[in-house]
């Protein structure tokens, strides 16, 4: 085989009664495998090529084991090891290409990768991925088929306890399979598996990142980050602002925020920002938004759409509060974070 491949992971998961997987937790994906690791493992596990995942039994997974420690892998052995008991259904899935997602384990092994900080968005193909990703209840049990689910709940109330529906989603939060190091998440259910978490990050209880989306660093997050939009670091998404996504209403914009950029509370940003750009609150600014261009003494230079000024920096975009007409002029001073909220993440 010999060959660079994009990625290889070992995971254990759950399915339901009809033997349908409905989702995979990879302990320590790898991006880009060394080929000889590789070989080895694909003479194991019976891998003829391609993208595919393999379930393993106790035997293959004790002979991954040895494998591991004879090459020193310690991580790779100590997983293999955890999963050779288990009743629950293990497997090995690897990944030639970044070819779009055909299975539910390639999928989840695409969002670990994410959340693992090993790509960031729009770095993977997750063409087609909802079809992939089952509806299920995700509980203080697991993921549950929700066909299963009323039985599940009937059978814990047998036994004297309650069984919890955390949500009911194609996509679980990511800190019940990856907690990146150094950030701070108030409410975990904010934020989706998938989503890339850049160190020192801070997302309070009303902050939202969605999968494919993501912070670039130490970022205060107390507004909603949609699919596909990227965080710069510095910057700051006030309380109730939002970002446009991409995966409604037509949009092809891919939208993101540059570093040291302030969005202020329930403002709303539906074009690229650049650097050390300000939004006021209560603003949202869409790319078909008149905007006002405004010269160093305050008079109106020039009138144009706001899509005209996707990634610009050191832009200030407000409403004027006489007329009512928005407005951009030069911001002359960056945002500066707080340090001491993120330097001990």
């Amino acid at each position: 085989m010999s060959k660079q491949h994009f990625s290889l992971a070992i995971g254990i998961g759950s399915k339901n009664q009809k033997d349908q997987w409905l989702d995979v937790f990879y302990p320590q994906p790898i991006l880009n495998p060394a080929p000889e690791l590789l070989d080895s493992i694909a003479k194991l596990v019976d891998y003829k090529g391609g993208n595919e995942f393999i379930e393993l039994d106790s035997k293959t997974l004790h002979a991954l084991e040895d494998l591991f420690v004879d090459i020193e892998q310690t991580e790779l052995a100590t997983i293999t090891s955890s999963l050779e008991e288990s009743h629950q259904p293990r497997v090995i899935t690897i990944l030639e290409t970044d070819d779009a997602p055909t299975s539910t384990p390639e999928a989840y092994l695409k969002l670990h990768l994410l959340s693992h900080r090993l790509v960031k968005p729009h770095g993977v193909n997750l063409q087609g991925i909802f079809p992939l990703l089952p509806n299920v209840a995700w509980t203080s049990e697991g993921a549950i088929d929700l066909d299963e689910l009323p039985a599940r709940q009937l059978k814990a109330r047998a036994e004297g306890r309650v069984l919890s529906v955390n949500s009911v989603d194609k996509f679980p939060k990511m800190t019940d399979y990856v907690v990146p190091a150094g950030v701070r998440i108030a409410h975990t259910a904010r934020v989706r598996l998938g989503a890339y978490v850049g160190e020192g990050t801070t997302v309070m209880h009303e902050g939202f990142i969605n999968f494919n989306a993501g912070t670039e660093g130490k970022s205060m997050i107390e507004g909603r980050v949609s699919a596909g939009v990227m965080v710069g670091e510095g910057s700051d998404l006030g309380g109730g602002c939002s970002t446009m996504g991409t995966l409604s209403g037509g949009n092809n914009i891919v939208i993101s925020v540059g570093e040291n950029c302030l969005i202020g509370a329930n403002a709303g940003l539906g074009i690229p920002l650049g650097d050390r750009c300000i939004i006021e609150a209560g603003l949202y600014l869409t790319a078909a938004s008149k905007v006002q261009v405004l010269d160093d003494q305050k008079n109106v230079a020039e009138v144009v759409k706001a899509g005209d000024l996707a990634g610009k920096s050191d832009l200030l975009f407000r409403r004027n509060s006489l007329t009512g007409a928005l407005e951009c002029l030069t911001n002359k001073s960056a945002i500066e974070l707080n340090d001491e909220l993120h330097s001990h993440n």
